[in-house]
């Protein structure tokens, strides 16, 4: 019996300065920062996961902060836009929440939702539409925005391609995606009937170029699995179609698997748990620099090279 996976998992994008990344994501978008801990791939910069209280998988969105690095182009390989689910009718607040704070923002109906479209502070696409599917989330009620407002998770991701065939296959062969509708020359694939955090939505042009990573990019989305048995079956599935996925990766929170979806785009599998509250208590998650158990050695020379980060 073959597995598919379950919807979004979490969202890594590339930040710049991570004080303002932080800033940004706790204190006008009500986040909560769930783990202060380090790219394991390379420790020398921090990585920072936000998301509702509990850091439910589907929630959070990711970053690994390197202000060095030259802004992301754009193009086929690339993912484009995280979106977020907010409550029905918590659109005007959001709206008066985005002046408030400067952030210019059109409104866009896609798929017969209306959209309010807008960029971090350094770049990264972002929307908001309405939705009350039911979902796992859990309120914030420390969050800079009121529980009947906050967001719900992620509702779905946008990536670019050169050409859709190989792609969609891969969605609805191996990963359990069903085509669900076009819009203005993107298709939205959804899988569990395609509620709230199952969609996601691809546009495909074959003169595109291709996108580079950088600083306000995506770096690759993970999708939800159930556990470790079901990750493997999925990975199964993927080398079978002729991809080439990592060996599974412990990463203390959840076990990860990495591959290049055909278009380029870097799709990771990620477990549903341990989750979060592995090594913090529930109420202390975020709170200091967490580190996976093998980095423990080198906590002094890691801490003396990261930025202080004041929240």
């Amino acid at each position: 019996m073959e597995s598919h996976v379950h919807g979004l998992h979490h969202i890594t994008a590339i930040a710049g300065n991570p004080q303002e990344n932080l800033d940004f994501y706790t204190g006008v978008m009500g986040l909560r920062l769930v783990k202060k801990s380090i790219n394991q791939d390379a420790p020398d910069t921090y990585h920072l996961f936000f998301a509702d209280k509990d850091g439910n998988p589907g929630t959070d969105l990711t970053f690994f902060p390197w202000p060095a690095m030259q802004p992301a182009e754009t193009g086929a390989g690339m993912a484009t836009e995280v979106v977020f689910a907010i409550p029905g009718g918590s659109a005007s607040y959001w709206k008066s929440r985005l002046e408030e704070h400067d952030i210019a923002f059109i409104e866009e109906s896609r798929f017969g939702e209306l959209h309010l479209v807008f960029e971090d502070p350094h770049g990264l696409g972002l929307a908001l539409t309405e939705s009350d599917d039911k979902r796992d989330f859990s309120p914030w009620e420390k969050s800079t925005v009121p529980v009947d407002k906050q967001l719900r998770g992620m509702h779905n991701v946008r990536f670019l391609v050169k050409t859709l065939e190989s792609t969609e296959l891969l969605l609805t062969k191996v990963l359990g995606f069903e085509r669900m509708a076009e819009d203005n020359g993107w298709v939205r694939y959804g899988v569990e009937g395609g509620t709230s955090g199952k969609l996601v939505e691809v546009y495909a042009d074959a003169s595109l170029r291709y996108g580079n990573w950088g600083t306000g990019g995506i770096h690759h989305i993970a999708w939800r699995v159930t556990d470790s048995p079901e990750e493997m079956q999925v990975r199964e599935q993927v080398m079978r179609a002729g991809l080439s996925p990592s060996p599974q990766i412990d990463r203390f929170w959840f076990k990860s698997v990495y591959f290049k979806e055909p278009g380029g785009v870097l799709f990771e599998l990620a477990t549903d748990g341990p989750g979060f509250d592995r090594d913090e208590k529930p109420e202390e998650l975020g709170k200091t620099l967490i580190l996976p158990p093998w980095y423990e050695s080198k906590r002094a020379a890691i801490e003396a090279g990261l930025p202080k980060l004041k929240h």
